[in-house]
């Protein structure tokens, strides 16, 4: 587990979408593309805008993280290329260093760069063999393309191979050669990773095993004095964490529960067959997460919790006494 930060004063920077000027789409240089690239036109007289901005600049810049709100939890996010900022997530959370991070991107124009090859050139290829123009060869499988075209952007992870001399920081991955990518629906999210053009590792902002916050006040209450800046964009839509999966084995499995349920994947082409894969051995002691919730206790409230089953009786107060 990471060292605890030193105490520091946290400010909640209130943020509006619909005041920060303009947010457009941009078609995407890839003929046939599933999905737009984003561009940004600030509001240089908004208080809204500038917030974003400040906060944008801190991404880019500090090694302090910055929580933002998503379509399903809010966020802790920082700049998933440079190991000491993510190394502030760990510390601000307290989250153990196994424990993989979930990277958030604007555009999958954004995720491609990450995804093509970084290495030395050798005769107009990287070392590791793949030309260099990649215009027609498409480095996110084919298997989520589905997915994609149906949930992005929106509450679901896809595993990606962690390509040859990364651009992510080792401890995004926590050592594995596989990371989780996705695409938020929030506007204030796509907003804050174009305008700090960079992919954001970003987990949920609360300690490490507390519920998962889905307003600003929740990340105040568990990380004030951790982390500097909150930027309040009102509660999250969904209010769940997103749905992992890994369409690289097969058949594929769900890695985690979250926003989209197994019978929305199963009327996807290629995920018909999708199985459960969060009950195997990387839950036991000893082993490593294959992917964010699969080892350590989750979402623990201080407080008894009791499970009502959909369409059976109500429980009487006594029962939940009991």
């Amino acid at each position: 587990m990471a060292d605890s930060p030193p105490q520091m004063k946290t400010t909640i920077l209130p943020v509006d979408a619909r005041k920060i000027g303009r947010i457009r789409a941009v078609p995407s240089p890839q003929e046939d593309d599933l999905l737009d690239d984003l561009a940004v036109d600030l509001d240089e007289h908004s208080e809204d805008a500038e917030h974003l901005r400040l906060a944008a600049e801190q991404l880019k810049h500090s090694d302090i993280p910055v929580a933002f709100p998503t379509e399903t939890v809010y966020g802790l996010g920082a700049d998933a290329t440079r190991s000491e900022a993510v190394r502030g997530i760990y510390r601000a959370k307290q989250r153990p260093v196994d424990n993989p991070l979930i990277v958030h991107f604007a555009s999958l124009g954004q995720l491609r760069d990450l995804l093509r090859p970084h290495g030395p050139v050798e005769n107009g290829a990287s070392t590791n063999g793949h030309a260099l123009d990649a215009s027609h060869d498409d480095p996110i499988p084919a298997i989520y393309h589905p997915l994609i075209s149906k949930f992005w952007p929106g509450p679901l992870t896809i595993i990606l191979p962690n390509p040859p001399h990364s651009l992510l920081a080792p401890e995004v991955t926590a050592g594995l050669p596989t990371f989780g990518a996705r695409i938020p629906a929030n506007l204030l999210a796509l907003a804050l990773i174009k305008l700090a053009d960079v992919p954001l590792a970003a987990p949920s902002a609360n300690a490490s095993t507390k519920p998962s916050p889905t307003a600003a006040e929740h990340v105040a209450f568990d990380l004030n004095g951790r982390i500097a800046t909150i930027l309040d964009g009102g509660p999250c839509d969904v209010g769940v964490e997103s749905t992992v999966v890994d369409g690289l084995v097969d058949p594929p499995l769900i890695l985690r529960p979250g926003g989209v349920s197994s019978e929305e994947l199963r009327s996807c082409a290629g995920w018909e067959g999708v199985r459960v894969g969060y009950k195997n051995a990387a839950e036991t002691t000893g082993s490593q997460p294959r992917a964010p919730g699969m080892k350590y206790r989750h979402y623990s409230p201080r407080a008894p919790v009791v499970l009502f089953e959909a369409g059976a009786r109500a429980p009487g107060l006594e029962e939940m006494r009991g």
